[in-house]
């Protein structure tokens, strides 16, 4: 029989640092001679963080919704395909940050995929700051997803800690070792870890110890009626994440929101920077690929919690011009005319 691939989840919020982190264990596998493959999920239209693998990287996207919608069907079509078609040494499942991991595992740990998959991590990466705001701030939708990432997790990663004050640390462990208080944690700046934490993940034998303790931190730890696949088949038993099979209405991200705008001609970068100084606290995350009026470089921008970063890039393909803005109740109809705007001004 031929060897399962080990899949790696990697989790966490908008913004935690998961495609820095997806970007490195690439570059190490690569490093060391190996294939890895990528899957990768996100809410928008456009696929940006995909854009900064690399080209020789086998890469799958399922785009405009949550990898909980199609669990039973496109998630395993998708990473068959990418093991038939590329026969890669290890994927990488890259959920939108406005996702619950628990709602995929039962996609990647169907019972109909272990002869060719083996779960080996759920990877969470924790943006300290942003976590000390939510727990200081109180019981938002937000935290609660946050919470669920955390216990999900079978690793954790504490990110952005030059970001909070030393002696902030140790109160954040705590508050993330009352949920989670198994899973290793490594505290990092630009998710800087030792890459081996891949291999020795990878050589653990079985499944179990990630699939057992995601399910256990999602409340039924105790079932017996688990089928092959780790997941309790009892009818009479209520699972939070049972009621995701049917329909949008109890998903744990339905209080994000998603506006992709593609702008038809370049703007001028002082305006769209001005623009993003006075988003609404409720727009906390926001990326794209822009063109200026104003410089002849393509620019790939990023957003998170009121800091904003531009970079120069020089893509091989001719890429749409578009910002992608994800938030909590926020007036998509205000910042469309306010993108509009824009391209009137110039």
């Amino acid at each position: 029989m031929k060897k399962a691939v080990p899949v790696h989840i990697l989790s966490g919020f908008l913004g935690s640092g998961k495609t820095t982190l997806l970007s490195q264990a690439i570059d190490y596998y690569k490093q060391s001679g190996k294939k890895p493959a990528v899957l990768m999920n996100e809410l928008g239209d456009v696929n940006l963080d995909g854009m900064l693998v690399e080209d020789d990287v086998p890469m799958t996207e399922m785009l405009s919704g949550c990898i909980c919608c199609t669990i039973r069907g496109d998630l395993g079509l998708e990473l068959r395909d990418l093991i038939r078609d590329n026969d890669p040494d290890v994927i990488f499942v890259e959920c939108t940050g406005a996702a619950n991991p628990i709602e995929i595992l039962d996609g990647v740990t169907d019972a109909s995929l272990l002869t060719e998959l083996e779960l080996k991590s759920v990877i969470t990466v924790i943006d300290a700051a942003q976590f000390q705001k939510q727990h200081e701030g109180g019981q938002s939708k937000t935290f609660r997803l946050m919470q669920d990432q955390i216990r999900c997790a079978t690793q954790l990663i504490l990110n952005k800690i030059d970001l909070i004050q030393p002696e902030a640390i140790a109160s954040l462990e705590q508050g993330i070792r009352e949920l989670n208080p198994v899973a290793p944690m490594t505290a990092t700046v630009r998710c800087q870890v030792d890459m081996t934490l891949f291999d020795r993940l990878t050589e653990a034998a079985g499944t179990v110890s990630a699939t057992e303790h995601a399910h256990r931190e999602a409340g039924h730890s105790e079932c017996d009626a688990h089928g092959e696949s780790g997941i309790c088949t009892d009818p009479t038993h209520h699972h939070e994440h049972d009621e995701l099979h049917h329909g949008h209405a109890h998903h744990s991200h339905d209080h994000v929101m998603v506006y992709t705008h593609y702008f038809s001609r370049p703007i001028d970068s002082e305006q769209f920077e001005e623009l993003v100084g006075r988003l609404p606290q409720e727009v906390y995350r926001a990326k794209g690929i822009l063109r200026f009026s104003d410089t002849a470089s393509l620019f790939l921008f990023q957003y998170a919690y009121r800091e904003m970063d531009f970079v120069k890039i020089t893509p091989k393909e001719d890429l749409p011009n578009v910002a992608v803005f994800i938030g909590e109740h926020f007036s998509k109809e205000r910042l469309a005319a306010e993108l509009a705007s824009l391209e009137q001004k110039d």
